[in-house]
Parts: C-alpha cells; sequence; structure tokens
C-alpha cells in the first residue's frame, strides 16, 4: 500500500462530475488497484475513490497546471468504464509504501457473527422469494455481510449491526454506490439489518431508499418463540 499526504484538488468524471478544491489530504493506492482519497474527518469514508480494476499515471503538471501550482498531476481511470480521477498534486509532505501481505479478513464479535449465520440460513425473513447469494461478499472497501436475490432476481446487499446507528447506514450506502458501479451487479439496493435501530439511522435510511429490518436474535436462535408470547 501506498501512502501519500498531499497538497491536491481532485476531479471526478463518470456517471457525474464533483471537485475537491485544493487541500492536504491522505491519498491511498492499494495492491489492487483502488485509489481512495482521504481528509482528516468524516470517519473512515473516503471524499471520493477509485474501485478496481483502474490505472495510474503519473505525469508532470502542463503548462496551465504549472502555473496554478501543481507539479504533477495523477490519471486514474477505471479499466471497465469511463470513470476517471485527476489528481493534481501541488506539494508532497509525505510518501512511503509498505507491504502489508494477505489480510485474514474481518473477525466479527458474537452475536454480530451469529446473526450473520442465522440471517443467512433464515433469508426468508426478508421475505418470500430471497435467496442467499453469499456471505462476506468482498468489496474494494470491504465486505457485505449478506449479498442476496430478490424473487425478480435484482442484488440486494445486507449489512448487519447489533446496534444500528447513521455510521452502519453510512458504511452501506457506501457499498451500495460502489456495486452500482458494477454492470454484473446493478441495480443493488440495501438492507439494513440490527437488533434496535435508532430514529436517526431509520430516518437517513429511509431517504437514501434502504430498507430496515429489526432482528429478533432469540427467536432466530430458536431461544424464544416470539409467537408464543401473550404480549
Amino acid at each position: 500500500m501506498r501512502l501519500v499526504i498531499a497538497k491536491c484538488s481532485v476531479d471526478y468524471e463518470g456517471r457525474l462530475r464533483a471537485h475537491l478544491p485544493l487541500a492536504t489530504r491522505l491519498l491511498l493506492v492499494k495492491a489492487d488497484g483502488s485509489v481512495l482519497i482521504h481528509s482528516d474527518g468524516g470517519s473512515y469514508k473516503p471524499l471520493n475513490w477509485m474501485s478496481p480494476p483502474a490505472t495510474l499515471r503519473v505525469l508532470p503538471a502542463d503548462e496551465d497546471e504549472a502555473e496554478a501550482g501543481a507539479k504533477d498531476v495523477w490519471h486514474v481511470r477505471h479499466a471497465k468504464s469511463d470513470d476517471r480521477l485527476v489528481i493534481r498534486i501541488h506539494e508532497t509532505l509525505h510518501d512511503s509504501s509498505h507491504e502489508l501481505g494477505v489480510d485474514p479478513g474481518l473477525i466479527k464479535d458474537g452475536v454480530e457473527a451469529d446473526l450473520q449465520r442465522l440471517l443467512a440460513d433464515q433469508i426468508d425473513l426478508l421475505g418470500e422469494g430471497f435467496t442467499l447469494v453469499r456471505r462476506e461478499y468482498m468489496t474494494a472497501i470491504g465486505p457485505v455481510d449478506i449479498l442476496a436475490r430478490d424473487p425478480q432476481g435484482a442484488t440486494v446487499a445486507i449489512e448487519l449491526k447489533r446496534r444500528g446507528d447513521i455510521d452502519g447506514v453510512e458504511q452501506l450506502t457506501r457499498y451500495l454506490e460502489l456495486m452500482n458501479r458494477d454492470p454484473r451487479l446493478a441495480p443493488v439496493r440495501g438492507v439494513f439489518a440490527a437488533q434496535q435501530i435508532k430514529p436517526q439511522a431509520r430516518t437517513l435510511a429511509t431517504d437514501r431508499g434502504i430498507q430496515c429490518l429489526t432482528l429478533d436474535y432469540d427467536a432466530m436462535r430458536g431461544v424464544d418463540d416470539s409467537a408464543a408470547r401473550l404480549f
């Protein structure tokens, strides 16, 4: 992984256009070809990124770019679409590369891992006709807990939490944005599933077209029969 801290501006062109004005940012270049641009805020969410497969070319700034203060220009282009990032480097403050090796993957804590396993086994909790594709579907920015298909064959990405808050909705939103760039999966819709979902998270999810699903952990384990309760 290459880590670059630089004063830079960023332009994205693809399905839409986006511009990040000149500022100091962290640029991550991963071995899989992905490039992510981070600020010193916003938690783990990148400001913009290019998912793999992608190619990176570094060229000297042209005359106009040099007059504006740029020294080098990164051209990042997706191999299967017209999406591209243009990163104009004005000053490099840090540049290092590190070999991370093979990652063993995320190990969930007990309850969250059990919820994932149980929901995969009981995928019909999403509704009649849903089918499981796989657990831990890997993307360039992390694994989606469960990938499924609805009765019409459309792709559904499910993010699982013990307690659902806004950060979980933001995480699923990033997965959906990335996965909807892949023509093999698109269109992809999201389901945010948790034992408890905070009202603010539910409001944000609904606003973004993400379905919310409250899970009864005990009932899923067969410990508690919710149908037999008096109240």
